[in-house]
């Protein structure tokens, strides 16, 4: 039997993650990391009920299609990095993640990084909303300080997004997908309609016409013959 280290959840001393996971890895680990806390009893999970957990149509954003050989090679390379442990016995094989002692994460951390995995960027008060499932938190403000912490760490799990335009809250996103690209822009920097004249472009879309009626007369001509 493989030596598993204690799991120390008050370092503040993250390992280092490998490198940056890809949107189908980082569904499966959310995936397993939701099964194990909501429905226990069947966990670890097969391939079928991983497959069917990864592409369900609930609490997931965006929703994805995939295949087995897709889940099958995400799977390997997540072994590789031993973020997954395979589980054998019984009459299937199953899954489960490593992420407690690979990431050095508590039941607290694990679920508002579950929603956060399936869901991408939220504001805390929308991730309290959605954890009564995973984990119970009393107050928008104990999960703001909790991601606070997590994103104060050497190496963040988590990172603080810009408010969005009519938002009072900020939003929050994992960050083991690599550099986070924040989407929502200034209003200002946002692109605008484009200035150019009606009478402008009624000419260029009459032109188009004019050409694609000359492309279909050559063409019957040539059927014709």
């Amino acid at each position: 039997m493989s030596y598993v280290p204690p799991l120390d959840t008050e370092s503040t001393q993250r390992p280092k993650l490998p490198r940056p996971l890809d949107p189908v890895e980082i569904r499966v680990l959310g995936s397993l990391m939701e099964k194990q806390l909501t429905t226990p009893e069947y966990y670890p999970l097969t391939l079928n009920a991983l497959l069917a957990a990864c592409d369900q149509k609930s609490n997931r954003e965006p929703v994805m299609d995939l295949g087995e050989a897709d889940l099958a090679r995400a799977l390997d390379r997540l072994q590789d990095e031993k973020l997954v442990w395979k589980v054998l016995g019984g009459r299937a094989v199953r899954y489960d993640h490593n992420l407690d002692h690979v990431w050095h994460i508590n039941r607290r951390e694990k679920a508002l990084l579950t929603l956060l995995m399936l869901r991408g960027a939220q504001t805390a008060g929308e991730l309290r909303g959605r954890s009564d499932r995973l984990q119970s938190f009393e107050s928008i403000a104990e999960v703001e300080n909790l991601l606070r912490d997590m994103a104060s760490q050497s190496e963040p799990l988590v990172v603080e997004l810009s408010r969005r335009p009519g938002q009072k809250e900020q939003r929050w996103m994992h960050a083991i997908g690599g550099s986070v690209v924040d989407v929502a822009e200034p209003e200002e920097h946002q692109s605008r309609p484009s200035a150019e004249p009606l009478s402008a472009r009624v000419v260029r879309l009459e032109e188009q016409v004019a050409a694609l009626t000359e492309e279909l007369r050559t063409l019957r001509e040539r059927l014709g013959e």
